[in-house]
């Protein structure tokens, strides 16, 4: 490489470093709004008794996976407006969100049937008794708000497709600013109202979303940039072609992230039946962990946006090139989030509980936590990645390989039976997670150097190199 084309290649890299790191902060902080809605869940229950914690774990263990199902098939969205705006279509993007909205409402509707009926699940999953009445009726009230967050989520990929993240930050703040209160009056039974523990949690939660969604409909119809889309100009029903092809293309992401995080649910019901102190310590260590995973989630929207564009403008090549350092970003974080993890081990269940049991439990989870950084950093930026190259089908399969094939049977091996030596509990899950993400991490790895490969064979060019 000469000196001028190692400057060229300085400057493509400050400059797509530059674009990522803008976009993705935005991004960044709404996904940290919407986790501390857990977090605040999670460490204001706490505090009312062990059992109210264990009930929220579990139910997050519910409706989580299913948020972020709800979320990866709108995704599609945030994908095909980037690649419209990369292409100079945006005019297309109006009828695109309107249909991603019916989409929307469907998938939330039916994520909210589904979490008013999980109670036979944890009979079934044998969770301990008095751990499933709060827990139901939790999930019932989170149930309320789910319609709304789907609406939220296809409106969301207007913005975030046109590379314009910040209102989904203000909207994700101002929501939190909502549920601290709002969690506060009815946990603890404030302002004449009864106190509901656990279950006032849900309440707040619900409010929080038909909230956001509102500030997001009077945002998008009074800014004048989006007003190109034509987003309001007319009422449209759902149009079969146009769903069966969204619904297609996104439920592939919306399964292969519901393959990770119910792998999650499905431990922590596992672990149900070792009692609540294990419950809550488990739910200490996964909340945190959560938290920073909100980062390189978001990377990988992120890197969504970016690869879709590039391609669209600028061909394969541009394509790949963001693909790369999205993936070094996600690294860097990953090396940061382990040394905090560790670094801090023993203070961070403090936030949570005071309970000496649950303290000592989630510093040794902390542990395994640091350790999955990695490989999780790279399966979600190769995953975004390949959402931008709209290329979804395969790696759902593989990562479901991955998640249940690989690291639940291993975590469930390790931490319930005594095939490999004394079983090890919780300990042993969060293990067989280490293995579960590391085999997802080199799959997709794999995926992406082939797509792309394929990508740069049958369309180099974009729409500026045509142009050129």
């Amino acid at each position: 490489m000469t000196s001028s084309e190692s400057g060229t290649y300085k400057r493509r890299s400050v400059t797509e470093l530059r674009s990522l790191i803008w976009l993705a902060l935005p991004i960044i902080a709404a996904q940290m709004s919407h986790t501390l809605l857990g977090f605040v869940d999670a460490a204001m229950a706490g505090r009312v008794s062990a059992v109210d914690l264990a009930a929220v774990a579990l139910g997050n263990a519910f409706w989580v996976p299913t948020f972020l199902f709800l979320t990866g098939v709108l995704m599609i969205v945030t994908s095909k407006v980037a690649a419209a705006n990369g292409s100079g279509h945006l005019d297309d993007a109006g009828s695109l969100v309107r249909q991603g909205a019916w989409l929307g409402l469907s998938i939330g509707c039916l994520s909210a049937l589904f979490l008013c009926s999980v109670e036979p699940i944890m009979h079934w999953m044998e969770v301990e008794p008095q751990l499933i009445p709060i827990t139901v009726d939790y999930l019932i009230a989170v149930a309320i708000g789910f319609p709304a967050v789907a609406l939220f989520q296809a409106l969301r990929g207007l913005t975030d497709g046109m590379s314009q993240t910040k209102p989904t930050m203000l909207i994700g703040f101002l929501g939190l600013a909502l549920n601290v209160p709002a969690n506060y009056v009815l946990v603890y039974g404030k302002l004449g109202l009864p106190a509901m523990g656990a279950v006032g949690c849900g309440v707040a939660t619900a409010l929080v979303m038909w909230f956001m969604l509102g500030c997001m409909l009077v945002y998008l119809k009074r800014s004048p940039r989006y007003a190109v889309t034509g987003l309001f100009a007319h009422f449209e029903w759902p149009r079969w072609p146009q769903q069966r092809h969204l619904l297609g293309l996104g439920l592939p992401i919306g399964m292969a992230l519901f393959a990770e995080t119910s792998m999650f649910c499905v431990i922590a019901l596992l672990i149900g039946g070792l009692g609540a102190i294990v419950v809550a310590g488990h739910q200490i260590a996964m909340n945190f962990s959560s938290l920073t995973f909100m980062v390189p989630f978001s990377l990988g929207l992120a890197i969504t946006v970016r690869v879709g564009h590039n391609l669209g403008l600028n061909g394969a090549r541009a394509g790949l090139f963001a693909a790369k350092m999205g993936l070094a970003v996600a690294l860097v974080f990953a090396c940061i989030a382990a040394g905090l993890m560790l670094g801090l081990a023993e203070w961070i269940p403090l936030l949570y509980t005071n309970n000496p049991e649950v303290i000592a439990l989630a510093t040794q989870l902390f542990f395994y936590a640091a350790l999955y950084q990695f490989s999780d950093a790279i399966q979600v930026a190769c995953a975004g990645a390949l959402r931008g190259y709209q290329d979804t089908r395969l790696p759902m399969v593989l990562t479901m390989t991955a998640y249940w094939a690989i690291g639940l049977p291993s975590g469930y091996v390790l931490g319930l039976t005594d095939l490999l030596g004394p079983a090890r509990g919780p300990v042993g899950f969060w293990q067989g997670l280490i293995i579960g993400l590391t085999a997802a991490a080199v799959f997709l790895s794999v995926r992406l150097a082939h797509v792309s490969a394929e990508r740069k064979r049958r369309q180099p060019w974009g729409i500026a190199g045509k142009l050129r």
